[in-house]
């Protein structure tokens, strides 16, 4: 005889959503009236309502919550900042709480976190409601640091100071030798000249020159130490950037660039070519 070898059928989920608010004995008492079957899980710290119209049901009652306690909490706000204010040259105290510093990714992400913060354009300023203000006074140290950071006068002084820096000097000698546009190609092995190449230091390029110069391997090293070995001859070759062009019409070699004779180059890698399409790429080739 045979039997039904198939898998159980699985019970269904309740249809339903969850709802979470802050703690307040009477909000609780008013959700409980306006949800009945509401039941709360410890596991997930939040109230379950069933149904399948349950979300858009939780929704309109948060909004007439809202509603109904902004005026106590924009009150709690005053008090809170009269108790404990935030004195800044980037704070204006009005009928809200008007914020205007200088143009900061970071400072956006802050104030976007704050509770009804909202930008006003007409005033240019972000507006923060009272009812908020707890929660931006705990952020308030991160914003106004930023702010001062973001001030013309703090950014010119990062900037000399910056150029006292070895980095920025070595920035400095590395953007001008790009902009030389001459690299080292070894004696026994130059690339095509016209031809795009691919390089260790600025990408694909185009050689136009070998200028025949001898490099002088101490100079070069801070610049092209990927690529220098301790003996062997090298030249400058002079470069410019592929065209678009060039470089839709071709791509990697079949065979990989090898490490040349590490005797003769000291395991300097060779310049990999880049060969022509034969055929069109549309033809299968």
């Amino acid at each position: 005889m045979e039997s039904d070898t198939g898998p159980a059928p699985q019970k269904e989920e309740a249809s339903g959503a969850e709802a979470r608010f802050s703690f307040d004995r009477m909000a609780v008492e008013r959700f409980r009236q306006a949800f009945p079957l509401a039941r709360w899980s410890d596991e997930r710290r939040s109230w379950f309502v069933p149904g399948k119209t349950a979300a858009r049901r939780i929704d309109r009652w948060l909004a007439q919550e809202a509603a109904l306690r902004a005026p106590h909490d924009d009150s709690k706000g005053r008090d809170a900042f009269a108790f404990d204010p935030i004195s800044s040259q980037y704070l204006e105290i009005a009928d809200d709480l008007r914020i205007r510093t200088p143009y900061l990714r970071a400072v956006l992400e802050e104030l976007r976190a704050v509770p009804w913060a909202s930008w006003d354009d007409e005033l240019r300023a972000w507006r923060v409601q009272f009812r908020s203000y707890e929660e931006l006074r705990r952020r308030w140290p991160s914003i106004e640091k930023a702010a001062q950071q973001a001030e013309p006068e703090e950014r010119k002084g990062q900037r000399a100071a910056a150029r006292n820096t070895e980095s920025y000097r070595a920035a400095q000698k590395r953007a001008a030798e790009r902009r030389r546009h001459r690299y080292p190609l070894p004696v026994q092995d130059l690339p095509t000249l016209g031809r795009a190449v691919a390089t260790e230091q600025y990408g694909t390029v185009v050689f136009t020159e070998i200028s025949g110069e001898l490099v002088e391997l101490s100079d070069a090293a801070a610049f092209y130490s990927h690529g220098l070995p301790a003996n062997g001859d090298f030249v400058w070759g002079r470069w410019r950037s592929a065209t678009l062009a060039e470089l839709v019409s071709t791509w990697p070699a079949r065979l990989s660039a090898e490490p040349t004779n590490a005797s003769a180059a000291g395991g300097a890698q060779r310049l990999p070519n880049l060969e022509l399409p034969s055929k069109s790429p549309e033809s299968g080739a």
